[in-house]
């Protein structure tokens, strides 16, 4: 996998001309929850569908 100092200018590259430095902003919290949610699925960290219901449905 590349490493950050490199996907990062590709990334703004890939950006509109007109992006705000809110929109870069954005882009690299999103991505970054991204790699977290990957991450967390690869290690096996993560509830099934079922399992979040019970949590929230109320009884």
């Amino acid at each position: 996998m590349p490493t950050t100092n490199k996907q990062a200018p590709h990334m703004i590259r890939s950006l509109l001309e007109k992006a705000t430095w809110d929109d870069i902003m954005y882009e690299i919290y999103v991505r970054k929850k991204m790699e977290a949610g990957m991450k967390a699925a690869d290690e096996v960290r993560v509830l099934s569908h079922e399992d979040v219901k019970k949590r929230f449905i109320k009884r």
